[in-house]
């Protein structure tokens, strides 16, 4: 089992910034790829940002120029930069991350960090 704990969300006014933590930890094989997703009152959750182990990145074109992710191997965490927030993006954002083994791919999930965006 790989647990994955988050950290950094809150409260803060539109046009500001947050950073989001992910830390991975237990049964780590090899984490492929890592990512954030987000679900808003009423709707589905949805890709944020990810990241592959060598560094390439997508994101969701709600977010492109504003937010940036990125991950540090060596300490499995990934962050997620946010800035210039607008109201829109409150939601509760969730880690994910695929744990490579033998034997196929594992999918986990945090529990999710909150984030309010006032206007």
């Amino acid at each position: 089992q790989v647990q994955l704990v988050e950290s950094g969300g809150g409260l803060v006014q539109a046009g500001g910034s947050l950073r989001l933590s992910c830390l991975a930890s237990g049964s780590i094989s090899f984490l492929s790829i890592m990512g954030w997703y987000r679900q808003a009152p009423g709707k589905q959750r949805e890709l944020v940002a990810r990241i592959t182990r060598n560094g390439s990145t997508n994101y969701a074109d709600s977010v492109k120029g504003r937010f940036s992710i990125s991950r540090d191997n060596a300490k499995n965490t990934v962050y997620l930069q946010m800035n210039s927030l607008k109201p829109e993006d409150t939601a509760v954002y969730y880690c994910n991350v695929d744990n490579r083994r033998q034997w196929g791919t594992e999918d986990y999930w945090g529990q999710g960090t909150q984030v309010t965006v006032s206007s």
